[in-house]
């Protein structure tokens, strides 16, 4: 020790000096020997460097912690005699043969080049390099520690395997540096949430795994859970936005789940996807029937790339009819999955596995484009419908080249720009004005029509959507069932009705099932009906015959 140029201190179990090198000696101004059995924070005395506020010192926090850390940049030493030195360390547990903490040390910035590339090379093989978490491989061996303790003390612990819900759609919209930082923000909050004896892992991506170790009872594991979730459901100040993140949690617990890490982090995951199935932002409790769901979303997830390999998909469509004259004047493509065993397969049920494993924008191109060339074949064929309406998912909307796709569909299939029709949700425009702006100018330049769907569910403001270069808001069902209910339900969608015709553009209404609704609609200036009153979805060939049947006239 006496050969190396870095300063390097000891402590026992109990914070007492045991050991300083010669380096360490002329660093602090204190003798070895004078050192011996003194605390730690009297003999290694440290300040901030800008405000010479007292930092607690890293030998206390490891002997607490029982794991290692790094002093903030800007820490310095105060010597014995008053003199400052600027010091970077490297602060570790030290432990028995048992595995049991004896003590920590301390390693000075002015360690030997090799002996500092050991350690940053052990801390990246041990932590994730975006949050500095614990990485799986650190949370493995503490599971491992947790599990021998368990079956000791005939104790339990909990694992929580936790998910960001559309943590996809910010990454998508604003970018991976924001994505990023929110990461760094959802890491540092679960940091706060838990105790010292326990572990936060980033297991990759949005997800991460939480060891609750000495857990007594399935009613500490949910406490903990729900003080989670409110903690991450506050927003989180990231780049000029307040972002709004939740997560599904899924809880497994040692020994009634599983007597392994690989077991007990299985069964917490497929614990999570019924969390998420379950509406998201909830926790939920691993049971051995989940084993069931999890396989069949596995399977949902070899199917859907099978399908859209194999051209299993199809649209459907549904008509949209002018109020005040009647007549067609647009249909909606609808995506429906024909699965060779299950049949046909509404959206529902499948779309946000597609979103999850990234076969949302391919399915969305196959979509535009199919529908694009099939309202090109009834034009060819005299049927007379003046729009065909697309859904646009967030994904694809925020993709740089979107424009660019609709340009080159509409020139592969001929039809032309104002005959289609574009629906992006109003959620999806309102997470980034600016952008949505942008994308919006874009695709009105090509020349196709936009509509906002969903309108009225509470995302935006009149302001701001008199800043896009919209021609359609098509109003929520859910307003349009609340006409012709009991009270004054019909109230909110007269609310509706009048803003968006305050904006000045066409409002669609989706949802019509009823006489009522559409003498309602046609008298507050709704222009257009969608609904079961006028049709249900069908197939291209159906719609083809339900057109010539009714000649083009849906109301008398």
């Amino acid at each position: 020790m006496k050969s190396i140029g870095d300063g390097v201190v000891s402590v026992d179990a109990m914070g007492r000096i045991e050991f300083m090198n010669e380096a360490a000696s002329k660093l602090t101004g204190w003798g070895a020997a004078e050192a011996l059995g003194r605390p730690a924070a009297e003999v290694i005395c440290l300040r901030c460097k800008t405000t010479l506020e007292p930092l607690v010192n890293p030998l206390e926090i490891v002997l607490q912690r029982n794991a290692p850390m790094r002093l903030p940049v800007g820490t310095v030493l105060l010597r014995r005699d008053g003199k400052q030195s600027a010091i970077e360390d490297s602060t570790a547990p030290i432990h028995d043969h048992n595995g049991m903490l004896s003590g920590a040390v301390m390693l000075f910035h002015d360690v030997t080049s090799s002996q500092q590339l050991v350690l940053q090379m052990a801390h990246l093989a041990s932590h994730d390099v975006l949050t500095d978490l614990p990485n799986r491989a650190m949370l493995d061996d503490r599971i491992r520690q947790a599990v021998a303790a368990g079956e000791r003390n005939n104790g339990a612990f909990a694992v929580l395997y936790l998910d960001l819900d559309r943590f996809k759609r910010i990454n998508d919209s604003l970018g991976h540096a924001v994505g990023d930082l929110l990461l760094c923000s959802v890491a540092d909050r679960l940091r706060a949430c838990v105790r010292n004896s326990d572990t936060v892992c980033r297991q990759g991506g949005d997800e991460f795994l939480v060891l609750l170790a000495d857990q007594q009872s399935q009613h500490h594991a949910a406490a903990a859970a729900e003080k989670i979730l409110a903690e991450l459901g506050r927003p989180h100040e990231i780049g000029g936005h307040a972002l709004l993140v939740s997560a599904s949690i899924g809880i497994s617990v040692f020994p009634d789940d599983g007597h392994d890490a690989a077991t007990l982090i299985k069964n917490a995951d497929t614990a999570m996807y019924r969390a998420k199935a379950g509406g998201r932002c909830n926790a939920q409790f691993y049971k051995h029937d989940m084993n069931l769901l999890a396989v069949e979303r596995q399977q949902m997830e070899a199917d859907l790339r099978h399908a859209l390999e194999q051209g299993q998909f199809v649209l459907y469509y549904q008509v949209k009819v002018e109020l005040a004259s009647g007549r067609a004047s647009g249909a909606e493509a609808l995506l429906r999955w024909e699965h060779p065993q299950h049949g046909t397969v509404g959206p529902e049920r499948f779309l946000p596995v597609a979103e999850d494993v990234g076969l949302i924008v391919p399915l969305g191109r196959w979509v535009l484009k199919e529908a694009c060339a099939q309202a090109r074949r009834w034009q060819n064929e005299g049927v007379a419908l003046e729009t065909m309406a697309v859904n646009v998912s967030a994904q694809e909307f925020r993709r740089p080249d979107f424009a660019d796709c609709v340009r080159e569909v509409l020139r592969q299939t001929g039809l032309a720009p104002g005959c289609l029709e574009l629906e992006i949700s109003e959620s999806s425009l309102m997470r980034d004005v600016e952008a949505s702006n942008a994308m919006l100018s874009s695709l009105k330049d090509i020349g196709v029509r936009l509509a906002v769907d969903d309108f009225g569910t509470g995302y935006s403001s009149l302001s701001c959507l008199t800043r896009f270069p919209l021609d359609a808001l098509k109003i929520d069902r859910s307003f349009v069932s609340a006409i012709g209910a009991p009270g004054d339900a019909r109230v909110i969608a007269s609310v509706a009705l009048a803003m968006g015709n305050a904006l000045g553009y066409r409002i669609i209404a989706q949802g019509v099932e009823a006489q009522v609704q559409v003498d309602f609609l046609k008298a507050r200036g709704c222009t257009e009906g969608q609904g079961f009153f006028f049709g249900g979805p069908l197939t291209a060939a159906e719609f083809s015959r339900r057109m010539a049947a009714k000649a083009g006239a849906y109301l008398r």
